[in-house]
């Protein structure tokens, strides 16, 4: 079998009445604010007022849902005011039209490490010391010490599960911060899986599609470790939960599931707690809504295509063309999570 396909309806099961009673709710507010974006683009003053009410009730709405589900956390909600604002400025940026790719990346980037910082409690973690042999060495060879969050522990199991193409870059960046807060400089091992939505589908009967001839999976690198997931955008839940009924259904089990998202629809973080035990999602902003088609509104468009660049749908770029594709820049940044994604591909054995 080269493909694993789940259907909606497969999906919906996991939300409980109340859950659809909410998504309900969220539905008919944004309902309300769509009658107001026409005059919003033709300048209307009292519709951006009407619509920032409404954002106002969909917020509360969202907040009061997740605060009832311990294992969803957004960023931008249970922070300090200060720390809401920021992610706010960057979801703003990110969210524009105008923002082009090099600068879109530059916010992914500072999305991630926002999101990293809070998935690992790096604020209130127990502090190590760093001893930094530096560039002076004069009169004697200078060292300078540096107090750091010490989450040793709860990194240095962690395997990167990443779902090509939107997340790679992401996954890179998380895998990076890990490098960095480890004191034994641990890469994390990847593993990559193709997986598609059928685009002819909508909604209600949508089907989440994995490609196991283009994936590459090193199974043994995910059993009883820590799986992290860092895609950009989570509209149904069902990608995640996808790969991770698949393997679990191999046989093969995570300590832990950290799902990490720069948006997060409220109905795909519903899905991904209910399906998943042991799951905690990780968002710096959540939407309340999806379109007919699946996608978060009002969201940011298609993460991957601005990310990567929109590839030709008759000669889709494979993931060595797109690691390429970075440029020098990236290349040098992660260098070592180039590496370990090349080790990780040969492992697959293809």
């Amino acid at each position: 079998m080269d493909k694993v396909i789940l259907k909606a309806g497969e999906l919906d099961d996991y939300l409980t009445s109340d859950d659809k009673d909410i998504l309900k709710k969220a539905g008919l507010l944004y309902d309300r604010a769509l009658k107001l974006f026409p005059d919003i683009k033709n300048g209307n003053t009292g519709a951006k007022n009407d619509l920032i009410a409404i954002s106002g009730e969909m917020g509360v709405l969202m907040r009061e849902t997740c605060k009832k589900n311990s294992r969803v956390h957004i960023y931008s909600m249970d922070s300090s005011s200060e720390n809401h604002f920021e992610a706010s400025r960057v979801i703003s940026k990110l969210r524009d039209e105008n923002t082009d790719n090099q600068e879109f990346v530059y916010y992914i980037q500072r999305s991630y490490e926002m999101l990293f910082r809070r998935a690992w409690d790096v604020h209130t973690s127990p502090k190590s010391h760093l001893f930094i042999k530096t560039p002076v060495s004069y009169p004697v060879q200078n060292y300078a010490v540096h107090k750091i969050a010490d989450i040793e522990n709860s990194i240095c199991n962690t395997v990167m599960c990443v779902m090509l193409r939107a997340a790679l870059l992401p996954s890179m960046i998380v895998s990076k911060e890990i490098e960095e807060y480890s004191s034994s400089g641990y890469i994390t091992p990847f593993s990559l899986f193709k997986i598609y939505r059928n685009d002819e589908k909508k909604e209600n009967d949508m089907e989440y599609i994995i490609d196991l001839e283009k994936s590459y999976v090193n199974y043994s690198s995910l059993d009883g470790k820590d799986w992290v997931f860092a895609d950009p955008m989570n509209a149904t839940g069902g990608s995640f939960v996808t790969v991770v009924k698949f393997l679990i259904d191999k046989g093969i089990k995570p300590r832990s599931v950290k799902i990490l998202n720069v948006i997060s629809a409220l109905k795909g973080s519903l899905t991904a707690v209910r399906a998943l035990e042991n799951c905690n999602i990780y968002t710096l902003w959540m939407d309340g809504v999806l379109n007919k088609d699946s996608y978060i509104m009002p969201g940011l468009g298609d993460a991957g295509d601005r990310i990567n660049g929109r590839d030709n749908e008759s000669n889709p770029r494979n993931i060595i063309q797109l690691l390429a594709d970075y440029g020098s820049g990236i290349a040098n940044l992660y260098r070592s999570q180039y590496g370990e994604i090349e080790k990780s591909m040969t492992a697959a054995g293809k």
